[in-house]
C-alpha cells in the first residue's frame, strides 16, 4: 500500500536580519502550500545569515524571544501544515549561540529541537576561512522528529560529512533524513551532490537537503541545489541556484522495499577500532 507524501523545500536566500528573512521564508511557504505541499523545509540558518571576517555572525535571540521561530510557528498554523525550521541562530552559553533547528507542527507549537553537532572550521583559501566553533556551541544528540506524516532524522549542513550520525538516525526509525544547510559555492560544486547521494544510499532513506542559494552579506555565497533523493539515491528533484520551491511526491513505502533490496544496515558487524587492528610490516 504506497504512502505518498507531497514535500517541498524552500530554498531561501541568505538574509542579512530577522524580517528579510522571515518574509522570504514565508512568500516560498505558501507558494509550496499552494502547490499541494504537505510538508516544508526550510535551510540552515533560515533565521539570517551574515558573515565577518570570516566568522558566521548571524542575528541571534532568545528561543522564546526569537522572532523568526514566532512568525513561522505563525506561518505553520496559518497554513496548516508542518514546517522543519532547518535552523536558525539561538543564544546559548556563554558569549556563544546555538545552530538549533526545529520541528513546528500544523499548529503552531514546536514539537522538536536539534543543535548541530559537527562544526564548520575549515580553511578552503586564504581568504576563505571558517571558524563556526568561535561562535557557536555544539550539539549532542542525535534526534528524531515523530510527525504524523513520517519519522524524520534532523542534521545540519556540515553533519552531511559524517555518515556514522545518518547511519544511527536510519538505524534509529527514520524514514526520511534531512540535512538544512548553507553550503559554500565552492565544496557545494565539489561534493554537494555525492556526499546527499551517498547518505541516501548507505542509508536506504529518503534524503531531504535544503540548501540556501547567493551572495552572504559580510562575504561569501552559499551554493542552493537543494535536494529530494530517494532512498536508491535518485535526485527527485534538485533547485539549481535560484530562489524557490523545490518540490517532489514521494513514497514512503520506498523505504521498506529499498532496505529489503540492499540490506546494508542489517548486514553490518562489528570490529575493532584501527588503532587496535593488528599490523603486519613486509618481511
Amino acid at each position: 500500500m504506497p504512502r505518498p507524501l507531497d514535500i517541498a523545500c524552500l530554498q531561501t536566500r541568505p538574509m542579512p536580519d530577522f524580517a528579510s528573512a522571515l518574509s522570504e521564508a514565508t512568500s516560498l511557504a505558501e507558494a509550496a502550500v499552494e502547490s499541494g505541499a504537505e510538508l516544508l523545509f526550510l535551510p540552515e540558518y533560515c533565521g539570517g545569515l551574515r558573515t565577518d571576517a570570516g566568522r558566521i555572525a548571524p542575528p541571534v535571540a532568545p528561543e522564546a524571544e526569537h522572532p523568526v521561530l514566532a512568525g513561522l510557528s505563525d506561518l505553520a498554523a496559518r497554513l496548516g501544515v508542518w514546517i522543519n525550521v532547518g535552523s536558525i541562530a539561538v543564544a546559548g552559553p556563554g558569549e556563544k549561540f546555538l545552530n538549533r533547528g526545529y520541528m513546528i507542527d500544523n499548529t503552531g507549537k514546536v514539537r522538536g529541537r536539534y543543535d548541530k553537532i559537527h562544526l564548520f572550521d575549515v580553511t578552503l583559501s586564504k581568504s576563505e576561512v571558517y571558524r563556526e566553533s568561535d561562535s557557536v556551541a555544539p550539539g549532542e544528540e542525535a534526534v528524531i522528529h515523530d510527525t504524523p506524516k513520517a519519522r524524520i532524522g534532523h542534521t545540519i549542513c556540515y553533519d552531511l560529512r559524517f555518515p556514522e550520525l545518518f547511519r544511527c538516525l536510519a538505524q534509529g526509525g527514520a524514514e526520511i533524513i534531512i540535512c538544512p544547510a548553507a553550503f559554500t559555492r565552492l565544496t557545494g560544486a565539489a561534493h554537494w551532490h555525492v556526499l546527499n547521494r551517498a547518505r541516501a544510499i548507505e542509508t536506504t532513506r529518503f534524503i531531504v537537503s535544503a540548501c540556501a542559494t547567493g551572495e552572504i552579506e559580510g562575504g561569501g555565497a552559499s551554493y542552493g541545489h537543494s535536494l529530494i533523493l530517494s532512498p536508491w539515491g535518485e535526485i527527485l528533484a534538485d533547485g539549481g541556484e535560484k530562489p524557490g520551491v523545490v518540490q517532489a511526491r514521494i513514497d514512503l513505502d520506498q523505504v521498506a522495499a529499498t532496505e529489503a533490496r540492499i540490506p546494508s544496515l542489517a548486514n553490518g558487524q562489528p570490529f575493532r577500532h584501527a588503532k587496535d587492528v593488528t599490523r603486519f610490516s613486509a618481511a
